[in-house]
């Protein structure tokens, strides 16, 4: 598990592409770990995040108070795999997880 960090996105094609070097599956919360040739990336959707920042933004505007708000957490979330580099180290993906994902990356 990739985490999140400045570091790790400034990096992610040479964390991806040290992952397939190194043979390890490896996986990261963002679409572009995939795309840059990971194996998989799972973590939750930044439009529905913002999207659910603007609602509380527009409610503190309108004059609720921030403490008043209630506690929220994601609950979209994105799974997204690279068949590509499955297939270089040696993993066939069950037809499952295959269905479940929202991008399959070929």
């Amino acid at each position: 598990m990739i985490g999140p960090g400045s570091v790790t996105l400034r990096g992610i094609e040479q964390l991806a592409s040290l992952s397939v070097h190194h043979a390890m599956p490896a996986i990261h919360q963002d679409r572009d770990f995939p795309a840059a040739g990971g194996l998989m990336s799972y973590g939750s959707d930044v439009a529905d995040s913002y999207r659910l920042a603007g609602i509380y933004t527009g409610r503190i505007l309108k004059g609720e108070k921030p403490a008043d708000l209630p506690v929220q957490q994601a609950s979209k979330f994105n799974l997204y795999l690279n068949l590509k580099t499955a297939k270089a180290l040696g993993l066939r993906v069950p037809d499952t997880l295959l269905a479940r994902a929202d991008e399959v990356i070929e």
